[in-house]
C-alpha cells in the first residue's frame, strides 16, 4: 500500500467519520432541548468533510490516469475495495464513538448556549480543561444499551431496512463512477460525472423517506410522546445499518461501475 493510496482511505475515513457521528448530535440535540445549536455545532464538522471530499476526487482520479497511461490497472480493483473498507471501519468506529460524542456535543451545546461565540467554543476545546473533559467523558457504549436492541417493538424497522438499501449506493457512487472510467476510459469523463446514476436513488431514500421520519421521531422525543430509550435504540440501529450498508458496498461496485459504463455509452 502507498503512500497516497493511505491518504485515501484517511480521507475516506474522515467523510464517513463525520457522517456517522450526526446521530450523536441528533442525540445531544434531543438531551439538551437545542435542536438547532446542535446542528449548527455539528456543522463545523461538516466543513472538514467536504474539505476531506474536495481532495478525495482528484486523488482517486490520478489513479486512474495512472493506471491508464501505465496499462497496469489490475490492481485498482483491490485497491477501490480497500478504501471501501475503510468507509466500514469509519462506521464501526462512529457507531462505537456516539455514547462519548453525544457528550462532547452537550458540553459544546452549553458552552456555545452561555458565549455564543464559535472561537471561544474551539479555544475551550483544544484547552487544557477541555481536552481533559474530552478525556474523562471517553467510554464505550454500555452494555444496557447493547442489550436493549433486543427489544425491536415499536422501533421503524422499515426506515432502518432503507438505509441499508441506501448507504451502500452513497458509499459507492463515486468510487464506482471512476472505476467505470478505467473500464471505459474512451468516456472516463463522462463516466466521472455519472455518480448520480448510482447515488441519485439513496438521495431520494434519504431525504424523502429517511430523514423525515427520523426529523418526526426527533421532535416527538422532545415533545415527550416518544421516551428517550426507544430514540437511542433507534440511533444504535440506524448506525449498524450504516455499517451493513458500506459492507454491501462490495458487493455493488462493479455492478455499479459497469452501470455507469452503460449510461456513458448511452449519452
Amino acid at each position: 500500500m502507498d503512500n497516497q493510496l493511505v491518504l485515501i482511505c484517511l480521507l475516506t475515513f474522515s467523510i464517513h467519520l463525520i457522517g456517522a457521528l450526526a446521530y450523536a448530535a441528533r442525540i445531544a440535540g434531543v438531551r439538551t432541548r437545542r435542536i438547532a445549536i446542535s446542528f449548527a455545532l455539528f456543522n463545523v464538522l461538516v466543513l472538514v468533510s467536504r474539505l476531506s471530499n474536495s481532495f478525495l476526487g482528484p486523488f482517486l482520479a490520478k489513479r486512474i490516469e495512472n493506471a491508464l497511461a501505465t496499462g497496469a490497472g489490475e490492481h485498482l480493483l483491490w485497491e477501490f475495495r480497500i478504501i471501501l473498507l475503510s468507509a466500514t471501519a469509519a462506521a464501526v468506529v462512529g457507531a462505537l464513538m456516539v455514547p462519548t460524542v453525544q457528550r462532547w456535543f452537550c458540553s459544546a451545546i452549553g458552552h456555545f448556549q452561555e458565549h455564543r461565540s464559535m472561537g471561544r467554543l474551539l479555544l475551550h476545546a483544544f484547552s487544557k480543561g477541555g481536552l481533559g473533559y474530552i478525556r474523562r467523558t471517553s467510554t464505550v457504549p454500555a452494555r444496557e444499551n447493547v442489550s436493549g436492541l433486543r427489544k425491536v417493538g415499536g422501533l421503524p424497522m422499515k426506515v432502518i431496512g432503507l438505509n441499508v438499501l441506501a448507504q451502500p449506493l452513497l458509499t459507492v457512487g463515486v468510487i464506482a463512477s471512476l472505476y467505470a472510467g478505467y473500464l471505459y476510459p474512451e468516456y472516463r469523463v463522462t463516466a466521472s460525472q455519472l455518480s448520480a446514476i448510482v447515488n441519485g436513488v439513496a438521495t431520494l431514500l434519504l431525504f424523502v423517506l429517511i430523514d423525515p421520519q427520523l426529523s418526526v421521531m426527533t421532535d416527538d422525543v422532545v415533545a415527550g410522546s416518544v421516551d428517550e430509550a426507544r430514540f437511542r435504540r433507534t440511533i444504535v440501529w440506524l448506525s449498524l445499518s450504516r455499517v451493513a450498508g458500506t459492507l454491501l458496498a462490495q458487493l455493488l461496485l462493479l455492478p455499479a461501475a459497469w452501470l455507469v459504463v452503460y449510461a456513458a455509452g448511452m449519452i
